[in-house]
C-alpha cells in the first residue's frame, strides 16, 4: 500500500474546522476494521484512512507545522500501513482495573507467539513488531502483521471466513471476523484503490 503523501494532509485551519465531522466518519469507518477477541483484546486493521487520521491528530495535538517534522510523522505512522500481500493491525490490550494492569500485562508476556489469523481453517501466524516486550513488561499496544501467500490472499479476496485466534496460556480465545470487517479486508486486498477511496470518504465526507 502506498504511503500517505504530504499533499493528502489537510492544513491546520481546515482540519480544525472539520475535525468533529472527520472524527465521526472515522469512528464509523473503524467499525468496519475492528475485531474484539474476548474481553480484553481488540485488533484494529489499519488502512490509509486510519493511518491518515492518526497522523492528522498528532499534528493537531502537538501543534506540528514544520514541514520536516510533518514528514517525520508521516514516516512514523506510515510504517503501520500493510504491504500489498498482508494485513496490518494495531492490537490493544484493554483494561480498566488500574491496580491489575501491571500483573495482567506480565501474564500476557509472549503474546507475540500466540496470535493467528484463521482463513477458513488455515492459520497465518501474526508477526509482531519487535521491541514492545521486555523481560519485565509488555506494552498494551502491539503492532502485528499477517503475511499472506498468493493462495491465501486469493481465498480472502474470494470471501473465505476469517477469525482471530489467540492461544496464549493466559488468554485462550477466538472470535470470527465480523462480516463488515471481512468484506472491508477482502475489498482492500482485491482492489488497490479501495483504501484510497476510504481515505477520501473519511477526509472529505
Amino acid at each position: 500500500m502506498d504511503t500517505i503523501g504530504l499533499e493528502e494532509l489537510l492544513g491546520r485551519d481546515r482540519y480544525g474546522a472539520e475535525r468533529d465531522a472527520i472524527r465521526r466518519r472515522v469512528i464509523e469507518h473503524k467499525r468496519t476494521r475492528r475485531v474484539r477477541v474476548g474481553d480484553r483484546i481488540s485488533l484494529l486493521f489499519e488502512d490509509r484512512a486510519t493511518v491518515w487520521y492518526q497522523t492528522q491528530e498528532m499534528l493537531w495535538v502537538e501543534h506540528i507545522t514544520d514541514l520536516d517534522a510533518i514528514r517525520a510523522e508521516l514516516d512514523v505512522y506510515g510504517a503501520l500501513l500493510p504491504g500489498g500481500s498482508e494485513l496490518s493491525a494495531t492490537l490493544l490490550i484493554e483494561m480498566t482495573e488500574q491496580d491489575q494492569i501491571r500483573a495482567e500485562l506480565g501474564r500476557l508476556r509472549g503474546l507475540d507467539r500466540h496470535v493467528w489469523l484463521d482463513v477458513a481453517g488455515d492459520r497465518v501466524a501474526g508477526v509482531f513488531e519487535t521491541g514492545r516486550e521486555s523481560e519485565s513488561k509488555l506494552s498494551a499496544v502491539q503492532y502485528v502483521r499477517f503475511p499472506l501467500d498468493p493462495a491465501t490472499r486469493a481465498r480472502v479476496v474470494a470471501g473465505a471466513p476469517l477469525a482471530i485466534v489467540i492461544d496464549h496460556p493466559a488468554y485462550r480465545c477466538s472470535a470470527p471476523v465480523p462480516e463488515t470487517v471481512r468484506a472491508s479486508l477482502a475489498t482492500e486486498l482485491g482492489d488497490g484503490e479501495a483504501s484510497l477511496t476510504a481515505l477520501r470518504r473519511v477526509r472529505d465526507g
